[in-house]
């Protein structure tokens, strides 16, 4: 494994540690200088914004029962309830741009919550694209992730915001 490569691959622990089991740590922590590109955190910060923004407005409202506009579902991939184990298949440098195939699965049980019981959930695999680019001076950022096209209605997480960004403006 190169030193690159060995980079990507931290960054990739990193995403997944921080920001993958729940959306709870984008609106409980600072999104990361040393994980994301400048566009993308720029990005984040202005969709997890308008959400904190909506939350507020409609607690304030007349009807503060009203859901506000929250992410859900995972943010960081395609499967809306998220993986629960992922393997990196492969990074492809090219110069100052890297793309990494992640496979991730889903498997497990969940709670029907009118029943209160566990209900078993066939695994899921599928495969996201992290895209990275590599900033002077600062090191290998994830730059944008490709989504499965199976399991996401967005093709990928920088569209998937700033569409939240637009509907927020509605």
């Amino acid at each position: 494994m190169t030193d690159t490569d060995t980079a990507i691959t931290q960054k990739i622990n990193e995403l997944y540690s921080q920001y993958g089991k729940s959306n709870e740590a984008v609106y409980n922590q600072p999104i990361s200088d040393d994980l994301f590109s400048p566009e993308l955190k720029k990005t984040l910060e202005t969709a997890i914004n308008a959400s904190k923004a909506d939350i507020e407005k409609v607690k304030k409202s007349d009807h503060p029962d009203e859901k506000p506009l929250i992410f859900e579902g995972a943010i960081f991939s395609s499967l809306y309830e998220g993986y629960t184990h992922y393997t990196i298949q492969s990074i492809d440098v090219k110069s100052n741009t890297a793309d990494v195939i992640i496979t991730l699965e889903h498997a497990g049980a969940t709670v029907d919550p009118e029943k209160e019981i566990p209900t078993a959930v066939p695994k899921v695999v599928w495969n996201d694209k992290i895209h990275f680019v590599n900033i002077a001076n600062t090191g290998w950022r994830i730059d944008n992730i490709t989504f499965d096209k199976k399991f996401s209605n967005s093709e990928d997480l920088k569209t998937s915001l700033t569409d939240f960004i637009q509907y927020s403006k509605q």
